[in-house]
């Protein structure tokens, strides 16, 4: 049985919610597809990124209009893939777009291939895509972190090391204890490693550790509230990393190629991880980056429309 690729056969359509964490502070709170959220400032709004069309981010906005009167001037980019930062277009009054300088460099070195591959994996999430005038430019980067002002409110926003991209950046607020982790972080559902360096992503985790954080929007899913659940969630990220990592290892030095590492470490994370939302999705995507990684291939090799084809025809056909 051939099993329908990406997510194809996802046709459930979710509401997201916007989901109060602190005072002015609001995640957009979905299932599991890609969370967002903003944070009101005096007279001034910050969005964390801004979803995957233009159709969708409407949603976003008119719920954040129904909390309050303040214009989003400015766009906060957790990464750069297609699924999070398409939906520009329909923020008229933002006037700057933030982000890592890594963030900047993979959307000019593979921004094009990724939107591309994007939209043949997440149908469901690019109704509209017609209206996506092009890709999303950061105005405005940094390097590790630096301090940005939303209307008078200051939050930190930080590139705390490479992990599920190169770029990868969050948003801390430290008064109040919200973390924004983008896809670093995620709680019972399944990593995303394609583009990822898997085993720095490790480490980049003890830094989101340090953050005393009580509140967390994780990439997917429900938020995390409570500071013993947010390290939980952490040790679970870093399990689904280490399984992973230990499984593709066993597989190569077994002299295993990449289909039979495929079917090695697919037959052994089933059993946890299978029933975790975009499981089915993500680990082919997942195999074949730790495969390459763990034989030297440092960088991540650009997924593509066709090449994302030929390697799920070769796993899952």
């Amino acid at each position: 049985m051939v099993k329908a690729f990406a997510s194809a056969g996802d046709t459930q359509n979710q509401r997201a919610v916007l989901t109060p964490l602190a005072d002015g502070v609001y995640g957009y709170i979905s299932d599991f597809d890609p969370n967002t959220g903003v944070i009101v400032g005096d007279d001034a709004c910050l969005a964390i990124d801004c979803r995957a069309t233009p159709s969708l981010a409407r949603e976003m906005i008119a719920d954040i209009q129904a909390v309050t009167e303040q214009p989003i001037t400015s766009l906060f980019l957790t990464h750069y893939h297609a699924v999070r930062v398409l939906g520009r277009a329909a923020f008229h009054d933002v006037t700057e777009v933030i982000a890592s300088a890594n963030t900047a460099s993979l959307i000019e070195e593979r921004g094009e291939q990724d939107f591309a591959s994007e939209v043949r994996r997440f149908p469901r999430l690019f109704q509209g895509v017609e209206e996506v005038p092009g890709l999303t430019q950061p105005t405005l980067t940094f390097e590790t972190s630096m301090t940005y002002s939303v209307g008078g409110r200051e939050v930190l926003l930080a590139h705390p090391g490479r992990g599920h991209t190169k770029g990868d950046s969050v948003v801390w607020l430290e008064q109040e204890k919200v973390l924004f982790a983008g896809d670093l972080m995620e709680d019972h559902c399944a990593l995303y490693c394609g583009d990822a360096y898997i085993q720095e992503w490790r480490d980049t985790l003890n830094v989101l550790a340090s953050y005393p954080a009580e509140v967390v929007v994780p990439g997917r899913g429900a938020v995390i509230r409570g500071a013993a659940k947010v390290q939980e969630a952490i040790a679970l990220t870093r399990g689904f990393l280490d399984d992973l990592l230990r499984l593709t290892s066993e597989a190569i030095e077994g002299g295993f190629n990449l289909k039979a590492t495929f079917d090695h470490v697919y037959a052994s994370m089933t059993p946890t991880y299978g029933t975790w939302p975009i499981y089915e999705h993500c680990i082919p995507f997942n195999v074949s980056r730790a495969f390459d990684e763990l034989q030297g291939i440092a960088e991540p090799t650009v997924w593509t429309a066709q090449r994302d084809q030929d390697m799920w025809s070769a796993l899952q056909g």
